[in-house]
């Protein structure tokens, strides 16, 4: 028996309903969280570009590659978290899904524990493993270091948002960010302009508004908790539902985390070609990676939505949802390409003020190589997205792991040849062939259960 009071009404069972309906409904605030979850870096460029200068909007850039480590795991945790959450919220088995949020917030209490240890201490070395540029060393670590004081908010927040999601509630983690991520703003320029507190500034305004919106949600969080009654018992831990997160979180993990390290050593073949080129390509890459992450937290929907109806017995359901999440990933998809490859010199604009002529040329280039592309990675996330929820890691892996080395091994080579031109080309080789991966190990599911994954 479960009773719905107070918040616990906005959850939303994905096993009912038309799937093109529902998955309009749950994914587009989905869609719109990321856009505000991205204005918190784009607004720490923007701010630092405009009121600082290119040294400053370089080394912010620089110093992202390295948070998308700590990202990597954070977004683990959420993945694994929310899958579990969904199969249990499916089957009806709330005591069950009840323990298995209290498991992932006291374990990710734990690692995140370690990260900042790692984070604090070896922050120098991994600026100085990519090559980072002295001109812009000083600043690159100031603000590494105050992020990585952060690390509990972020995590905590993606816990949360990764609850919200699996109970079907994308509209909370919507209007927490939409908050947020606007005061973030704000307060990026009163720390900048006003305090003239420089990156240092930049970095508090991020730390301070995350923080409260990761309180806010994880006390909603807890209420809604709270508000289900159910006959079942549940523990605060448990080793057997852990291993069942882990299963989905540590892949996950693996696959952001290599991604992470593949981009590292991208960002360091990039640093090679000095500071203008670093901060055109910090600004180009912004700007990819808000439709990037747009494409990907669509695919963490659709986790959802096939986990939730794996979990009730409808694969049936599966089919119909690919279908559905494809064709509104394509229609999000065109406004972005045709705005990056016709009017990529006008977004880049937006973080530099006075940009040196081969900042801006690196940042077009950038844009006009890879934006074509998102037709195709689109469909590789949605399927991703697909193969996570039904349990399916290693096809989900295997797919990862392939884009990542092409893309890494193509970035060194190419360069060679082509110079930074050369390591932008990259990036559709990965994508092309592991989206073909994706949609083989998709079809091959399909055609095993007869209906869907």
């Amino acid at each position: 028996m479960i009773i719905y009071k107070g918040a616990i009404r906005m959850n939303k069972d994905l096993t009912v309903g038309n799937p093109n309906q529902i998955l309009w409904r749950y994914c587009l605030p989905l869609f719109g969280s990321v856009i505000f979850q991205q204005l918190y870096n784009i607004a720490d460029s923007l701010v630092a570009g405009k009121f600082i200068g290119e040294n400053a909007l370089a080394a912010v850039g620089n110093s992202y590659e390295i948070t998308l480590i700590f990202i990597a795991f954070a977004f683990g945790c959420n993945i694994g978290c929310s899958v579990i959450t969904s199969q249990f919220f499916g089957a009806r088995k709330y005591g069950d899904m009840k323990t298995a949020i209290f498991t992932t917030l006291i374990s990710t209490a734990a690692l995140c524990a370690v990260l900042m240890l790692i984070g604090l201490t070896c922050s120098g070395f991994l600026l100085g493993m990519i090559h980072t540029p002295a001109n812009i060393i000083n600043d690159s670590k100031l603000y590494l270091d105050i992020y990585v004081w952060g690390l509990p908010f972020m995590f905590f927040y993606n816990i949360a948002t990764g609850v919200f999601s699996a109970l079907g509630d994308s509209r909370t983690p919507f209007y927490f960010l939409a908050i947020s991520s606007t005061s973030n703003i704000l307060v990026d320029i009163l720390f900048v302009k006003v305090f003239g507190m420089g990156i240092a500034g930049v970095a508090w305004a991020t730390f301070l508004c995350q923080g409260v919106s990761a309180l806010l949600s994880v006390i909603v969080v807890i209420r809604r908790l709270i508000s289900v009654k159910t006959d079942e018992k549940y523990k605060f831990f448990s080793w057997r539902i852990l291993k069942k997160i882990l299963v989905i979180a540590v892949p996950s993990i693996l696959q952001q985390s290599f991604i992470s390290v593949g981009n590292i050593i991208i960002q360091g073949v990039i640093n090679g070609f000095g500071s203008g080129v670093i901060a055109g390509y910090s600004a180009a890459v912004k700007l990819n990676n808000l439709v990037i992450t747009s494409f990907s937290t669509i695919g963490n929907g659709m986790s959802n939505y096939t986990a939730q109806n794996t979990g009730a017995g409808k694969p049936e359901r599966i089919h119909q949802g690919f279908r559905a999440g494809l064709k509104m990933v394509w229609i999000i998809t065109v406004p972005f390409f045709l705005a990056y490859f016709f009017g990529g010199k006008y977004m880049l604009g937006l973080f530099m003020d006075e940009p040196t002529d081969i900042a801006i040329r690196t940042g077009i280039q950038y844009l006009c190589i890879l934006s074509p592309c998102y037709f195709i990675v689109s469909s590789k996330l949605i399927t991703d997205g697909i193969l996570r929820g039904a349990g399916l890691m290693t096809n989900f892996m295997i797919s990862t792991f392939t884009d990542l080395i092409l893309r890494v091994t193509f970035a060194v080579i190419l360069a060679g040849f082509f110079g930074s031109v050369g390591i932008w080309c990259a990036w559709p080789v990965g994508w092309s062939i592991s989206t073909a991966l994706s949609l083989i190990f998709y079809k091959k599911g399909k055609e095993k259960t007869g209906h869907g994954v």
